[in-house]
């Protein structure tokens, strides 16, 4: 008796015995017996053979109490798999009575389960209900690792709110132990920048974005010399560049992509073990379990970074699944970078609360899935003016054209793997620039042209750019040069 209805893989037909055991791959023939087929368990186990799973959706038949017969069908992408959860979706020849309308295929739910490490409810009771600080406050220092990826930080007890970043205490920290100091001379001194209200211990509690400076060194009349920004403080030289470009007004928007993996696997989360989803499409901006993947750490992130005044604009969910992004901006001259490090300095505290890993890697999955991006929009007091802003812009991308490997360079490590000319991206080797063009290296917007004046978005920097050296990069070439 024949039947249709899409069936996960590995799990009989809810009313008889007929649901297939074993998947079939691309390298089997039309009509060949299914159980001579290599297996990929639908529990998650690996294939037995190297490489990912196979990129297609196999029909299944059979007659009577014969054996199962396998056809291949085509697969959607060269890459992905037809993988929707942790099942691997096939089609067989089967009667309905499923719930599921014949031939059709979705996007299942993942089953994956993710705990803290420790029980949280211990520490927000204590954090909720012990709130006298005997009129203290505590300040989170935080600042750059010696990777120029990683934010460091620790906190100290101060006995009055203060009012600017010179109201607090310099202070230093072992920088042997970070990458940035050896062994016989660590200390590292750590001056406060910006602060922020802290969103994790609440009440008048501070974070304070610093960056980093050798000791200083005493003059021989006794007098102390202006501290030296160590190599890995890149804010230093951002802001010597915005100083001397202020009158140009600078103002930038980042959007930050990142992809939330596990974090003890290193998968994207919510993907099948060993697997891949289905392939790219119903997650861009979506809704629903299977297809918004990790929601629940960007919608906190966001509160945080709301509550902690950082100029945080949107958020929504990216193309890969489990891929999100986050916009701050505008902002203007050094305080991007600023606001920047300080989001994601939240967002790996956020994580950490959920016991799952942030990843900012531009290709964190090889193949055809997009790459995460940092796209930086920018605009000056000169483009932002009509009717002479529209040939402002063009004139910046001739001078960002003639610095195209400059910028390329110090654009995100592992950039190469993103910017191949697919994907939405241009090619890491050519500079390009066209008006609502996302293939190329710079995409201005549809109004610009006619309103004579606006900004544009450089696409080229990579999801784990430095901010302080991308805008000082933009600012230097079209302002300064």
């Amino acid at each position: 008796m024949g039947c249709s209805a899409s069936i996960p893989l590995g799990q009989p037909h809810p009313s008889c015995d007929c649901g297939p055991k074993i998947i079939g791959t691309s390298d089997r023939q039309d009509g060949e017996d299914v159980s001579s087929i290599g297996t990929y368990g639908s529990d998650g186990s690996a294939p037995k053979s190297e490489g990912p799973p196979p990129s297609l959706i196999v029909t299944i038949t059979r007659s009577g109490s014969g054996p199962y017969l396998v056809k291949p069908e085509k697969a959607r992408t060269p890459v992905a798999s037809e993988v929707f959860g942790n099942n691997l979706i096939m089609k067989a020849n089967h009667h309905s009575g499923t719930g599921m309308a014949a031939g059709s295929i979705g996007v299942f739910a993942t089953d994956e389960k993710i705990g803290s490490l420790l029980d949280q409810s211990i520490t927000r009771h204590f954090l909720s209900q012990v709130t006298d600080q005997c009129g203290k406050i505590t300040a989170e220092y935080v600042w750059i690792g010696g990777s120029m990826q990683d934010l460091r930080s620790k906190s100290r007890t101060l006995t009055s709110i203060p009012t600017k970043p010179e109201d607090l205490p310099h202070w230093n920290y072992d920088g042997s132990s970070t990458g940035q100091a050896p062994g016989h001379d660590s200390e590292v001194y750590i001056i406060p920048r910006r602060i922020f209200k802290d969103p994790f211990r609440g009440g008048d509690n501070i974070l304070v974005m610093c960056d980093c400076y050798e000791p200083p060194k005493a003059n021989p009349d006794g007098t102390l010399q202006p501290p030296k920004p160590i190599p890995t403080n890149t804010r230093h030289a951002c802001a010597e560049v915005m100083e001397k470009a202020k009158v140009e007004e600078p103002w930038f928007g980042i959007e930050q992509e990142y992809t939330l993996l596990n974090a003890i696997t290193k998968w994207p989360l919510g993907w099948p073990k060993g697997g891949y989803p289905a392939p790219q499409g119903p997650y861009y901006c979506s809704a629903g379990a299977g297809v918004a993947i990790g929601r629940d750490v960007a919608e906190v992130h966001y509160r945080l970074c709301l509550y902690a005044g950082v100029n945080i604009s949107g958020v929504n969910a990216e193309v890969l699944p489990s891929q999100w992004e986050y916009q701050v901006g505008p902002c203007e001259g050094i305080e991007m970078g600023d606001h920047m490090w300080m989001s994601r300095y939240i967002m790996y505290r956020v994580c950490e609360m959920f016991n799952v890993e942030v990843s900012f890697d531009p290709k964190p999955i090889p193949g055809d899935w997009n790459g995460s991006g940092g796209h930086t929009n920018f605009s000056t007091k000169g483009t932002r003016t009509a009717p002479d802003g529209w040939k402002v812009i063009q004139e910046h991308c001739q001078k960002l054209e003639a610095r195209h490997p400059v910028h390329i360079a110090a654009y995100g490590e592992g950039n190469e793997r993103r910017l191949t000319g697919k994907h939405e991206t241009s090619s890491i080797n050519d500079f390009s620039w066209g008006v609502a063009n996302r293939g190329c290296s710079i995409r201005v917007g549809r109004s610009v042209p006619v309103e004579k004046c606006g900004y544009y978005e450089d696409r080229r920097p990579a999801s784990n750019l430095d901010p302080y050296v991308v805008t000082r990069l933009i600012v230097e070439t079209t302002c300064l040069l």
